[in-house]
């Protein structure tokens, strides 16, 4: 499993509830600093049968007429795709959803026009709050009991586990038509919202890594590990680099230490994890790690590398090809323009590496009295159309992949998201980042490896063994 630059620093931050936010937790509150949630719809799901005269006239003039006896009539209305209007589950609409947006202006643009589109095919009335994502499951955790939380809230994946344990996110009770819209997703990213195999939430976004290079160093995109390796065996010289990447980072260095058969822990085929099945000291795990090991003694990769020294040695030109992930995209443009190019990673033994992803989406409040709408809201504002329109205006890539990703450099990196593994969405992953974090340090100065992975996985299982009691 993977996890996001982004999001990596969230993976098993449990919500505390001090008495300053007890005091905080009021309506006021949730006004000032609440987030809007998103729902979306597969392409196409928004039509309404032209036979169903009631239906028609109701979407096109985007009103609240949404009586019982319109809502029950109405299930002859038919399209391809399916949707609400034609399933036969579909509850009676409500009035009025409500949301917690992350407060960052170009996604709260994005979800206002979605969700404006949304009012218009449903006549239900969408209304926004913007909220901070890294602070909602603390909202959530005062105004949910309540009431006064909102019928959708938006989250990172790696948060699931804990956001369950505290009975915040409803279990998702999908009709068939929407779970037949939910299969059109990224596969790896709504597993990401399952806990338990149980579905909690709808994928919005998927976050990776990629490979980026410098064009006036390296004629093309390395392919292979051979390739990436010859890279670096040709161009590093003093302080100029083939290859560079913050290789004792487990978030970037998960695609080596798992191509050989290392993993984190055991899935079935639910996606349920086996904490108790750790394969980070496997003969793959310490085949992957050798690798790494040497980069740094053949002097590929300077000792003490880290992700300030790539991205400032790469932007400076002396490096040809570095990993990292698209928030750095504009620096990297800033510095080379043209000369910067972008590719998935590259092969190992016929098998494309696998990063670690980190995902955010939407997720019903266990405590609304609309989980069905808010299901429908949530796989409306993450269908095909409208999640082509957030790319586009809040250039985060989508977890829907028939969108359209037209982008020299976030494509590849789109591409790339199809072989991503997510950051496992469990508490105990919390206990694996710093023990394995160290052993790659270890590793680089050129310790044993299997020495080293053996004590951090030892450290791993005591300390989920601590957390289990």
């Amino acid at each position: 499993m993977k996890r996001s630059r982004s999001l990596m620093y969230t993976l098993g931050m449990v919500p505390v509830m001090s008495l300053a936010l007890m005091a905080c937790g009021n309506d006021n509150n949730a006004e000032e600093n609440g987030n809007d949630g998103g729902a979306d719809n597969n392409g196409g799901n928004v039509e309404v049968n032209d036979n169903n005269d009631n239906m028609n006239n109701n979407v096109e003039n985007g009103n609240d007429n949404n009586n019982a006896d319109n809502d029950a009539d109405n299930d002859d209305g038919n399209d391809a795709d399916g949707n609400a209007a034609d399933d036969p589950d579909a509850p009676e609409q409500p009035e009025e959803l409500t949301m917690w947006v992350n407060d960052e202006d170009n996604q709260l643009g994005a979800y206002e026009d979605i969700v404006a589109n949304f009012e218009d095919e449903y006549g239900i009335e969408v209304s926004i709050t913007p909220y901070d994502m890294l602070d909602q499951t603390e909202g959530m955790s005062l105004d949910g009991p309540s009431g006064q939380g909102p019928d959708l809230f938006f989250q990172p994946h790696d948060r699931l586990g804990d956001v369950t344990l505290q009975g915040l996110a409803a279990e998702l009770d999908l009709t068939d038509d929407q779970q037949s819209r939910l299969d059109g997703y990224n596969e790896e990213a709504v597993t990401s919202f399952s806990f338990e195999g149980t579905q909690y939430g709808i994928p919005a976004v998927v976050e990776t890594y990629a490979l980026f290079y410098n064009e006036d160093l390296v004629d093309e995109a390395p392919q292979t590990m051979d390739d990436l390796n010859e890279i670096a065996e040709d161009l590093t010289d003093g302080d100029q680099y083939g290859f560079l990447m913050n290789a004792t980072d487990f978030y970037f260095a998960y695609p080596f230490l798992t191509a050989p058969g290392g993993y984190v822990f055991e899935q079935d085929e639910d996606g349920v994890y086996d904490t108790s099945d750790i394969g980070l000291n496997t003969d793959g795990a310490v085949e992957g790690a050798e690798m790494i090991q040497s980069w740094f003694e053949n002097d590929y990769m300077p000792s003490g590398v880290d992700g300030d020294i790539v991205d400032g040695l790469f932007t400076d030109g002396d490096v040809g090809v570095v990993v990292n992930g698209p928030w750095a995209i504009p620096d990297y443009e800033d510095a080379l323009g043209d000369s910067l190019g972008a590719a998935p990673l590259p092969e190992i033994d016929g098998e494309q590496l696998s990063s670690f992803s980190g995902n955010k989406g939407w997720l019903v409040n266990n405590y609304s009295e609309e989980q069905y709408w808010a299901t429908e809201l949530a796989l409306f504002i993450t269908n095909e159309e409208s999640s082509e329109h957030y790319f586009e205006e809040a250039g985060e890539l989508p977890a829907h992949p028939e969108v359209d990703v037209d982008d020299e450099f976030f494509e590849p990196i789109f591409e790339q998201t199809e072989y991503a593994e997510p950051m496992p969405n469990i508490p105990e992953m919390s206990q694996v980042w710093d023990p394995i974090a160290d052993a790659l340090e270890f590793i680089s100065q050129g310790d044993d490896p299997q020495e080293v992975l053996d004590e951090a996985v030892q450290q791993i299982e005591d300390e989920i063994s601590i957390m289990q009691q």
